[in-house]
């Protein structure tokens, strides 16, 4: 069975949580302070998710959630598109899910918002980090504080905006 990409369905907020929990809590020991910090921002962004700008983009095989990406543009800020709830089912880490997620969501920001896309991840998670610099990601800072109380350290990449010319006229 092939995967299919998607928006919203009912039940992917859930899905997309339980994803984050599932792994979090198995490799990282991350509890109930994360799963209400995941499902409280999640659920803000969606109630006002801006369909025009905003990405909720989902990935199915089936009917099970297989991964998911979501760009706030709206209300990234003033550092651009933020990049967040990126996340893949443990049956699919290593079959290229992650990159297609990944590089769907970068082109979406490329051809809506146009500037820089930033991320706030944590040391360790050396995959998805892999993904990020590919795409063109630099890690901005390292520090410890932990804003998921999980005993990380935390990290800030960004992907500064897309030139229009690679060299000089």
């Amino acid at each position: 069975m092939k995967i299919v990409f998607d928006g919203y369905r009912p039940g992917a907020l859930a899905g997309v949580l339980g994803l984050h929990m599932h792994y979090y809590a198995q490799h990282w020991g991350f509890g109930l302070a994360f799963e209400i910090k995941v499902a409280s921002e999640l659920s803000a962004f969606l109630g006002r998710f801006d369909r025009h700008r905003d990405l909720f983009l989902t990935a199915w095989r089936g009917d099970q959630l297989a991964g998911s990406v979501s760009l706030d543009i709206s209300g990234g800020g003033p550092e651009g598109a933020h990049l967040r709830w990126f996340v893949v089912s443990g049956e699919e880490r290593g079959s290229g899910l992650g990159k297609q997620l990944l590089a769907r969501a970068v082109s979406h920001s490329d051809s809506i918002a146009g500037g820089p896309i930033w991320l706030t991840t944590f040391a360790g998670l050396d995959a998805a980090k892999t993904l990020y610099e590919g795409m063109g990601f630099i890690r901005e800072t390292e520090h410890s504080g932990d804003q998921w109380q999980g005993g990380v350290t935390e990290q800030k990449f960004i992907r500064p905006a897309p030139t229009l010319f690679d060299g000089e006229f």
